[in-house]
């Protein structure tokens, strides 16, 4: 399928190169296109454009942007993102330094940044996802004994949560649907647990198991 990506960073050029090498066609949104024209052009299978014009290019779409620009960035997307599973992958870290190995979060406990986006854009039908592991284990992660690491996914779309967990089992994870977007209240909060070995160890290429 078509997958645009709004954003420029690791998490972006990560999730778009492996998108890519499972054989979808993808399109980076940014605001400075020639940033990413290197990577692009040594990308098979990935261009690059504006925000509105990824969005408007991808039947599924993917928010992988700082959580302080995720807002900005989906409105630049603007109506690209209606009636679309759009995947986001952000976090709502402040601006401030840990506190032992524990980031601090501009939400509070009642309160998620993807409901923020979906209340931004009530048409486009967000799933929380990619958000509590690192770029290095996003894309055919392998773990010893061939286990599947689990991503956590939540929102408010029945359909768009089935095409995201199609999406995550081709790229090697199993999915564990924690339910509405109210959901992500829980799971944004994963990326702090999961950051804490990073910060204390510089262990950074961990996963999450759900054991059942």
């Amino acid at each position: 399928m078509n997958i645009g990506i709004i954003g420029s960073g690791i998490v972006a050029q990560t999730l778009a190169a492996g998108f890519a090498r499972h054989g979808h066609a993808v399109m980076l949104g940014t605001r400075d296109v020639a940033k990413l024209a290197p990577f692009a052009a040594s990308t098979p299978g990935v261009r690059v454009a504006s925000s509105a014009d990824a969005a408007a290019f991808g039947d599924v779409v993917v928010l992988a942007v700082k959580g302080s620009a995720a807002l900005l960035a989906a409105r630049d997307a603007g109506a690209g993102l209606d009636g679309k599973p759009v995947l986001d992958t952000t976090n709502p870290i402040a601006d401030t330094p840990p506190v032992d190995g524990v980031l601090g979060y501009f939400t509070g406990p009642g309160e998620s940044l993807m409901e923020r986006l979906q209340q931004q854009h009530p048409e486009a039908h967000l799933v929380k996802a990619f958000n509590s592991v690192g770029a290095a284990r996003m894309i055919d992660p392998e773990f010893a004994g061939g286990v599947r690491p689990t991503m956590f996914i939540a929102g408010n779309d029945a359909g768009a949560k089935s095409t995201t967990a199609a999406l995550l089992d081709e790229l090697g994870w199993e999915v564990a649907d924690m339910g509405s977007a109210v959901a992500a209240r829980a799971i944004e909060p994963l990326a702090m647990l999961w950051c804490i070995p990073g910060f204390r160890d510089n262990a950074w290429t961990h996963a999450f198991k759900l054991l059942r």
